[in-house]
C-alpha cells in the first residue's frame, strides 16, 4: 500500500485514508535523568548483590598502597594457595561459592552476551520496528555442574510458547546440548536452561537412605540433569512410572523401595506388593514385603487363571478396607495422615498395572479391581494408602484414571503422543521428549507434577539383585510372609 501527499501536505493511502505519525516526545533533561537514574540503579545493586566484582578490586588497591608490588604478588600467592586448600579440603562449599559463581560470570561475558544478538535474529525472537531492533533482555546468568540457567525478560507480546519451539535453534546456536524452557520467577520472565554437559549418560549410583528414618515428602530418589538430586514426595501422592521395555522401569521402582527401607525397618511403612508377571521382578525382595502376591500368566489352566486374578482383587478390596476404617478414624482430626509405626504408610506397587485392568481375563475380578483401584486413588492419599504403579501402554483404555496420578514418570517411550498421553498436554512441546531417549541410557526420563507445567529430566540409579538381596538381608524375621501361590489366599 503507497502514500502520496495532497496540496495542503498531508499524506493519504490508497484508500484516501490521512496517515498520522503519532510520535511522542521526550524531553532531553528527563531522557538524560532516566539514563543517569538507571546507571545508580545497576551501581548500587551491583555493589550490594556482587560484591566478588568489587572487593578483590578494593583488596588490591589497598595492598598495593601499603605494601607496593611485592606485597601484591605475595597477596595473590597466599589468595591462590588458600583457593587450592579449599577446593581440596571441602569440595562442595568451594564449588557453591567460588568455582560456580566465577563460571556464572564468565559464561555470562563470553558466551551468552557475545552470542546474545545472532541467537536471538537467528531464533526470530527480535522485534524491528522501522530501523530499531529489539531484543529479549538478558537479565541473569547462574550456573550449576551441568547446566546454565539463563533468566530473560521477554519482549512485549511473547509468550513461552515461542521460546519453547526455539528451544533446540536457541541450544545450537550457543553451543549447548539442549535447551529447556522453564517460567520465570516474575511476571514476563522466561529461564532457559542449558544443558552444557550432560551427567545422565554415566550410570547413576545409589543414593544413602536417612538412618534416621526417610523424608516421605523428599525422598532421594534421581539424579537431575543440572546434577541435583531428584527428591520425590511419596507421603499424600500417587506415581504413575510409563516406559518401553528396557526403559527402566524396574529402576524406578527399586529406587523408590531403596529410599523408604528404613522406615520399613522402623514400622513406619509398610510395603505391599502385586507383581503380575510371576513374581520375576520382585521376588529377590519378598523379605521386605508386609502383602506379596503374584500369578502365573503363563498357565493353561483357565480356573488358576481366574484364582490369582482374584487374589489381585482381594488384595486390593483388603487396602480399601484399611482405607475406609483410617477415614473413620482420622475424620475431623487431620486432613494429612503422619506415618507411625501403629499407623504406617501404605505403599502399594504394582508392577505391570495394564495386566489388572486391561489384560485380566476374568471380567468378574478386572471390575472389581478397577473398582477397588479407583477408590484408592480418588481417596487414598490423605489416610495414607498411596499407589506407586507401572505400566509400558499408557492409552485410556488400557489405564482409564491416569490422571488420578499426580505425580508421572515418563521413560522411553516409543511414539511421540505417548509423551503427552503420560505427562499431559503440551509436555513434549515443553522438552520432555521421551521418544528420542536412546535405549543405552535406561533409568531416564521426565517426571511432572499436577501443578508445574516444566517436566524435570532425571536418571534413576540401577539397584542390581546383590543390592537387592542386601536390602531384603536386614529385614526382621517379623517381615517373612508366605507368598500368594496363583491358588490365593492372603498373606501370612
Amino acid at each position: 500500500m503507497g502514500a502520496w501527499l495532497s496540496l495542503n501536505g498531508e499524506r493519504y493511502d490508497d484508500r484516501r485514508l490521512p496517515v498520522r505519525e503519532e510520535r511522542v516526545r521526550v524531553p532531553l533533561l528527563f531522557l538524560l535523568l532516566g539514563v543517569i537514574g538507571r546507571a545508580l540503579v545497576r551501581v548500587v545493586a551491583a555493589t550490594v548483590f556482587r560484591p566478588g566484582l568489587w572487593v578483590p578490586l578494593v583488596l588490591v588497591i589497598v595492598v598495593v598502597r601499603a605494601m607496593g608490588l611485592a606485597g601484591l604478588s605475595l597477596g595473590v600467592t597466599v589468595v591462590a594457595g588458600g583457593l587450592l586448600a579449599w577446593s581440596l579440603l571441602h569440595s562442595a562449599s568451594y564449588q557453591r561459592f567460588v568455582h560456580l559463581p566465577t563460571r556464572a560470570v564468565r559464561r555470562h561475558l563470553f558466551v551468552y552476551r557475545l552470542g546474545w544478538q545472532p541467537a536471538m535474529v537467528t531464533c526470530r525472537l527480535d522485534i524491528r520496528i522501522g530501523q530499531r531492533q529489539y531484543l529479549p533482555k538478558l537479565v541473569r546468568v547462574r550456573s550449576t555442574r551441568s547446566v546454565d540457567r539463563v533468566r530473560v525478560r521477554m519482549l512485549p507480546g511473547q509468550l513461552l510458547e515461542d521460546y519453547a519451539e526455539q528451544a533446540e535453534r536457541l541450544a545450537t546456536t550457543l553451543g549447548a546440548v539442549e535447551c529447556r524452557v522453564r517460567s520465570g520467577k516474575q511476571h514476563g520472565e522466561v529461564e532457559l536452561w542449558f544443558l552444557v554437559e550432560d551427567p545422565l549418560r554415566r550410570l547413576v549410583p545409589g543414593f544413602d537412605a536417612n538412618k534416621d528414618g526417610p523424608d516421605y515428602t523428599r525422598l532421594p530418589v534421581a539424579l537431575r540433569e543440572d546434577s541435583e538430586t531428584y527428591r520425590l514426595r511419596l507421603i499424600g501422592n500417587h506415581v504413575l512410572v510409563v516406559g518401553a521395555t528396557g526403559s527402566g522401569k524396574g529402576s524406578v521402582l527399586w529406587s523408590i523401595v531403596s529410599a523408604i527401607h528404613p522406615g520399613l525397618l522402623a514400622g513406619s511403612a509398610q510395603l505391599w506388593v502385586l507383581d503380575p508377571k510371576g513374581g520375576m521382578e520382585f521376588a529377590p525382595g519378598a523379605r521386605l514385603f508386609h502383602r506379596y502376591s503374584y500369578g502365573d500368566p503363563e498357565s493353561e489352566n483357565r480356573f488358576e487363571a481366574r484364582t490369582y486374578e482374584l487374589a489381585f482383587a482381594c488384595f486390593l478390596e483388603d487396602a480399601v478396607a484399611i482405607m475406609r476404617q483410617r477415614q473413620s478414624e482420622l475424620r475431623g482430626v487431620t486432613r494429612l495422615h503422619e506415618p507411625t509405626p501403629d499407623s504406617p504408610l501404605i505403599v502399594i506397587v504394582v508392577d505391570e498395572l495394564a495386566s489388572l485392568t486391561a489384560y485380566a481375563t476374568d471380567r468378574d475380578a478386572r471390575n472389581r479391581i478397577k473398582a477397588a483401584l479407583s477408590l484408592l486413588l480418588s481417596q487414598g492419599r490423605a489416610v495414607g494408602v498411596v499407589v506407586v504403579a507401572a505400566l509400558q501402554d499408557p492409552r485410556k483404555d488400557v489405564l482409564p484414571f491416569r490422571d488420578l496420578f499426580p505425580t508421572r514418570v515418563a521413560l522411553r517411550l516409543t511414539e511421540p503422543e505417548q509423551v503427552d498421553m503420560t505427562l499431559g498436554d503440551g509436555a513434549r512441546r515443553r522438552g520432555a521428549r521421551c521418544d528420542l531417549i536412546s535405549e543405552l541410557l535406561p533409568g531416564v526420563g521426565y517426571v511432572v507434577i499436577d501443578g508445574v507445567a516444566e517436566p524435570v529430566r532425571v536418571r534413576f540409579p540401577y539397584i542390581s539383585d546383590e543390592q537387592i538381596e542386601a536390602l531384603a538381608a536386614t529385614a526382621p524375621s517379623a517381615f517373612l510372609v508366605k507368598e500368594l501361590q496363583p491358588t490365593g489366599g492372603e498373606a501370612a
